[in-house]
């Protein structure tokens, strides 16, 4: 029998995140917007459970994010999970994190079991879907959150049947791949994982793709307004024949921009210093996520086109460092850049070789175009601001992000990117991006002025009565009539 609410009084929403700050802080922002929704009724209380991550030192990513939201008054509280011995042979990234999840299954349901509350959902990673196992045994209700796009979703509800379709590796297909709700995709625009089906990376996104199914709903980080296509597709059921789809629920963009705890710090940078002199809308800015990185040939080529533009510029730089398992460091400017670029470019760019503040130089008014490798929680980022994009994709499901930005929802410039040669991009292409991303052409123009659409149409979504809005309410709404059944 499922308990009723009224007389049980609060109930728990539990949350298991990826031990990263781009899954974690979606999901935890997603997490306030329900307490906040639901603050007249007090009705949830919310436990984010924490995989220890791999290495101590990635734990900073998003240490101090955690240390704010704790003391932040909301009725948020975190679990650090015990530590388990992380899988050693491994295919890649999403065969790790698939593994590491699944090993963490016997203190997650420990964790539920403990709860002092009970338990409405339980809101999953969604490279976590072994769990759903738990949440089965335990009769605790089960959603995945989806910290990427709705295309996204849609593709990897639809790879089982494209699975058994086409028999060949994506690269080696002649046309292009369909998905309901999407374009015809060109196959070098497939994700990274999806482009080699004997690794386990691939195996372990056909595997996920059965179990979303599972869920009761699938919660996504993204808006209608953006993806119309994909959710009329996901909500119809298209994406997955003969099998019903869960709920969808589209309630972003979630992100932490409306976080105030670093922005003083953030806006005594040098970087933001520096484009307080720049004129209104004359600057691109260049910056490429967390794990972005550039060996010496590719940053000549940067330079130089940057150079060659003749537009101001902005430029997060970072290197590759050397060993068995390369990672981003802090570039070497005089190392790996054009001899005498700097003083050359002085008066115009500004290159950054370590970390930035890059929501305060999004919002800033110098900037008005921003050269991105296309995760998706920067693009959230750039749209809030309502700045276009240039893409440049190197990892993940960043290609099939930037063949989105281009072709479905006309808020970027693609460019093109040798994919078969290490992700390439020569010093003409980023000449004619950056020019074609700030001048007065035609694609310029529209780019913009689209950018500048999503802009308020996400003030629109995210308000009262707007499309995410509802879509939360009815989240909220539906977790609070569920409850655990008498196994729980």
């Amino acid at each position: 029998m499922l308990f009723e609410t009224g007389r049980m009084g609060k109930l728990s929403l539990v949350f298991l995140p990826m031990c990263g700050a781009g899954h974690l802080v979606p999901m935890v922002e997603t997490a306030k917007r329900l307490l906040q929704l639901q603050q007249e009724e007090n009705l949830f209380s919310v436990t984010v459970l924490l995989i220890q991550p791999p290495s101590p030192a990635s734990a900073t990513t998003f240490s101090s994010y955690v240390h704010s939201i704790t003391f932040s008054g909301l009725d948020i509280h975190f679990q650090d999970l015990p530590p388990v011995d992380p899988p050693t042979e491994i295919d890649g990234a999403e065969d790790f994190v698939s593994l590491y999840f699944q090993s963490h299954k016997p203190h997650v349901k420990a964790a539920l079991t403990q709860s002092s509350v009970p338990v409405a959902a339980l809101v999953l990673d969604f490279f976590a879907t072994t769990i759903i196992d738990v949440a089965d045994e335990l009769g605790v209700p089960s959603y995945i959150f989806f910290t990427s796009t709705a295309a996204m979703l849609a593709l990897t509800l639809h790879l089982p049947t494209l699975h058994d379709k086409i028999p060949v590796e994506f690269g080696e297909l002649e046309g292009h791949v369909e998905v309901p709700g999407v374009p015809p995709i060109p196959p070098l625009s497939m994700p990274t994982p999806f482009m080699n089906k004997k690794s386990r990376d691939y195996t372990w996104f056909v595997y996920h793709g059965k179990r979303f199914l599972e869920a009761k709903g699938i919660i996504v980080n993204t808006f209608i307004e953006l993806e119309p296509g994909p959710l009329e597709a996901l909500r119809e059921g298209r994406c997955v024949p003969n099998h019903p789809t869960p709920a969808i629920y589209p309630v972003g963009p979630v992100t932490a921009l409306e976080d105030d705890t670093n922005k003083a710090n953030s806006e005594r940078h040098e970087c933001i210093t520096w484009l307080k002199g720049q004129p209104p809308a004359s600057v691109v800015f260049l910056c490429f996520g967390s794990r972005g990185s550039f060996g010496a040939p590719q940053v000549r080529e940067m330079a130089i086109g940057l150079e060659r533009s003749g537009h101001r510029f902005l430029w997060c730089l970072r290197t590759p460092s050397t060993g068995k398992f390369p990672h981003p460091v802090d570039a070497n400017l005089e190392e790996v850049l054009p001899k005498g670029f700097l003083e050359r470019t002085a008066e115009r760019g500004l290159v950054w070789p370590t970390w930035v503040p890059q929501e305060e130089i999004l919002a800033h008014e110098a900037v008005v175009g921003f050269v991105t490798h296309c995760g998706w929680n920067s693009i959230l980022e750039s749209l809030w601001f309502g700045v276009p994009m240039l893409g440049w994709p190197l990892y993940a499901e960043q290609h099939m992000n930037a063949f989105e930005l281009e072709r479905m929802t006309g808020v970027a410039v693609q460019l093109k990117v040798d994919r078969k040669g290490g992700g390439f991009v020569g010093a003409e292409e980023l000449e004619r991006g950056v020019r074609c991303l700030m001048g007065d052409s035609e694609e310029g123009k529209k780019v913009r002025a689209k950018a500048e659409e999503m802009r308020m149409a996400i003030k629109n979504a995210i308000g009262e009565e707007g499309s995410s809005y509802l879509y939360l309410r009815q989240l909220a709404e539906d977790m609070s009539k569920r409850g655990a059944s008498d196994k729980y």
